[in-house]
């Protein structure tokens, strides 16, 4: 008969088994632990993978959506485009109207010139030497001396009174120094300098200017552009007053559909997007639209224009809305477009809140 052992002394075997137990499963649980970090950071990664592509495909969605809205309604669109075209249209047709003056006002002025009369005293020799003085100014851009007896011969030819020419005793006419000015920076009021530098010097009798009409033409151009910049700035606040017009109507058909999607979670920026979509194409479209109307103007009148100027001996041409300016007119109106549907989205949105 063995031997009865106190409790305390028998072998605890069970002890050393749940010990050993607890350090697998906390072994178990370090190891699971780590394992759900590690998934946590692939899932996190994924999320935001899975936000950007959901952000892209709603950009993609929203835009064609929106598109495709816009042609369900095809006459309250085109009536709405064109109304946006004609708006953007107008400044543009009255700037490249400003060009044309500047570029015609520019060969006027090479064509035009300056008569500097030198006193009979005057020799040749020094007359030439005045003309190569003043040719290097650099409001000049070329001086020739014609001399009397060249005068003369230009006079018979032109009058048709070579007969008359000579019985005369001598020859009445100056020796004549032609002058092509040259506005320095654009600015009609250096004639006025030229001018009065060239009446000082003491061999010369008198000046006749004949560009004080150029004058009168850049202060017309001056004019003009003030007007057409305030013009351009009514007209643009009209295309931004149309678009935001139109997408507050717009708004309102899809307030019920503006509601269930802020009670689910949506965002402004997620509402906002297809309208500002929205203002885009009725901003890019009325651009393109414009860009053909200017087209159509320059075709029906650069022919005329070109037959009017070969009536004036002068190749001036009309000049037109090139390829970049016409992208650049679509780009611009889509801009307007953007900035005018993100103004009255913004502001329309504040008072659509589900209560």
């Amino acid at each position: 008969m063995r031997p009865h052992r106190p409790a305390n002394q028998r072998p605890n075997k069970s002890g050393a088994t749940r010990h050993n137990v607890r350090k697998v499963e906390a072994s178990d649980s370090i190891r699971a632990e780590r394992d759900l970090r590690g998934q946590s950071a692939i899932q996190s990664q994924l999320t935001t993978t899975q936000k950007l592509d959901a952000w892209i495909a709603h950009h993609s969605h929203s835009s064609i959506d929106s598109l495709l809205r816009l042609l369900q309604t095809p006459l309250q669109s085109v009536m709405t485009w064109l109304v946006i075209a004609i708006a953007i249209a107008l400044p543009a047709a009255l700037f490249l109207v400003f060009s044309n003056l500047q570029q015609l006002s520019d060969s006027w002025q090479d064509s035009s010139q300056i008569s500097v009369f030198m006193k009979k005293e005057t020799t040749e020799q020094q007359a030439r030497q005045l003309s190569l003085d003043w040719a290097k100014r650099d409001d000049v851009l070329q001086a020739v001396y014609v001399s009397p007896e060249q005068a003369l011969s230009e006079f018979k030819e032109s009058s048709g009174l070579g007969d008359l020419v000579n019985y005369l005793d001598e020859n009445p006419l100056p020796s004549v120094v032609l002058i092509k000015p040259k506005l320095l920076h654009n600015d009609p009021d250096s004639l006025t300098s030229l001018q009065q530098s060239l009446i000082a010097n003491a061999q010369v009798a008198d000046v006749r200017l004949d560009l004080l009409w150029v004058k009168r033409l850049h202060q017309f151009i001056r004019i003009a552009e003030r007007f057409l910049i305030l013009l351009s700035c009514l007209l643009m606040l009209g295309v931004l007053l149309v678009i935001g017009n139109t997408l507050r109507v717009a708004i309102e058909q899809c307030r019920d559909e503006i509601l269930v999607s802020k009670l689910v979670g949506a965002t402004n920026a997620y509402v906002r997007r297809p309208f500002l979509y929205m203002g885009l194409w009725y901003g890019l479209i009325g651009g393109l639209i414009a860009s053909v109307i200017l087209g159509i103007i320059y075709f029906f009148l650069s022919e005329p224009v070109k037959q009017l100027a070969s009536l004036y001996q002068s190749s001036f041409q009309l000049a037109g809305i090139g390829l970049v300016e016409g992208l650049q007119l679509i780009l611009m109106a889509g801009v307007v477009g953007l900035i005018s549907a993100w103004v009255a989205v913004s502001q329309h949105l504040k008072w659509i809140e589900p209560s």
